[in-house]
């Protein structure tokens, strides 16, 4: 698929409009499907307020087995479309997310995670008879079985959690305030999903210029956050007033100036430098010593080949790391430092990554 043919909204059935794509085009799906809540009677605040629920025909179906069916038939399209790296996630409450779970499974999909979304500021029960529904899940799968290749952006969960591993459960706030959109002063639609949900969703699971589909489009979340993060996408909408509602929201919506903004590099895509590329390219001479160890107690000569000599130990930087110690192993980028003109110690990682960033500024 082309660039001129993304970055669209369709108005539309979303299954007709999904068998019209072209199969294995689509880099990831985030589906955000009618949650058959199967609510009876009006629900009020105890001041007796009306709570603004979901009434749309939309989440309407026969029974269990009609929504079924329906399941089967959006997740079945959705499976053709993905690329043999693409991911799926849907999102639900428990109305309807067991269900789908189930039906995930029986047609093939691999499940990655469950993700919580623990809403901060979640909606009371105001009938005070069960706990408070404070959160929804969304399942991330692979459509190939456990043998799936898939993407999955580690380095940027790790650094958007101030450098610690991303959990399952997601603490971010419902949309609300300036996010919630309105129409003659209603919301304009009863289950807008917050930017933050989206944001994260995205930059897990996708590159710049990947395109994503949204076949529940609703007021387009997933394609204004796709367009800031510089990613592509196709959102399906039957109702015409809500694709309008999204078009005006994503034409205000600006890309970050610059892609290298819009992309964290994992280890295994930096360019692999090897110790003996430091010698080649001067930033070690052959026979400087190196120090390691918190106090510098230890210390290696360095061979032009880019072995480390020790007493007698001899081998690469990871090997005399760890024989120095007698340690079963070592991470000789981090533990070896090279005494510098102002008389400080600098990590051979650090200059590793000067390398690095020249080489790659050169290509």
């Amino acid at each position: 698929m082309t660039n001129a043919d993304a970055s669209r909204i369709i108005v539309g059935d979303c299954v007709a409009e999904m068998n019209r794509l072209p199969a294995g085009s689509v880099d990831m799906i985030f589906a955000d499907p009618p949650y058959f809540l199967q609510l009876a009677g009006e629900l009020h605040r105890p001041n007796n307020t009306r709570v603004d629920g979901v009434e749309e025909a939309w989440d309407r179906f026969d029974d269990f087995a009609d929504y079924d069916r329906f399941t089967e038939a959006w997740l079945g399209s959705a499976k053709r479309l993905l690329a043999d790296d693409g991911t799926l996630w849907v999102i639900g409450s428990y109305h309807n997310i067991f269900r789908i779970g189930a039906k995930l499974q029986d047609m093939g999909f691999w499940i990655l995670n469950d993700i919580i979304w623990r809403k901060s500021n979640p909606m009371p029960n105001f009938r005070g008879r069960r706990f408070t529904n404070a959160h929804e899940t969304m399942i991330w799968c692979a459509p190939a079985g456990p043998k799936s290749r898939y993407r999955f952006n580690y380095a940027a969960m790790k650094a958007l959690n101030d450098d610690l591993q991303m959990r399952s459960d997601w603490l971010l706030p419902i949309c609300s305030g300036p996010e919630r959109l309105r129409k003659d002063g209603r919301k304009a639609h009863p289950t807008q999903k917050p930017e933050a949900l989206l944001h994260r969703v995205i930059l897990a699971s996708t590159a710049p210029d990947d395109l994503i589909l949204d076949p529940f489009f609703g007021t387009g979340t997933t394609g204004a956050v796709a367009k800031r993060l510089g990613r592509r996408f196709i959102g399906i909408e039957r109702d015409a007033e809500y694709a309008e509602v999204a078009h005006a929201r994503i034409r205000a919506v600006a890309k970050a100036a610059e892609d290298s903004l819009l992309h964290t590099a994992s280890k295994r895509e930096a360019t692999r430098i090897p110790f003996g590329a430091l010698i080649e390219a001067g930033f070690i001479r052959p026979g400087e010593v190196l120090h390691g160890g918190a106090r510098n107690q230890w210390t290696a000569r360095v061979r032009a080949d880019g072995h480390l000599v020790s007493a007698d130990a001899v081998g690469s930087i990871h090997q005399v790391g760890a024989r120095v110690q007698n340690a079963a192993s070592c991470n000789g980028w981090t533990f070896w430092k090279l005494r510098v003109k102002n008389g400080t110690f600098v990590e051979i990682d650090v200059l590793r990554q000067k390398l690095r960033a020249a080489m790659e500024s050169a290509a």
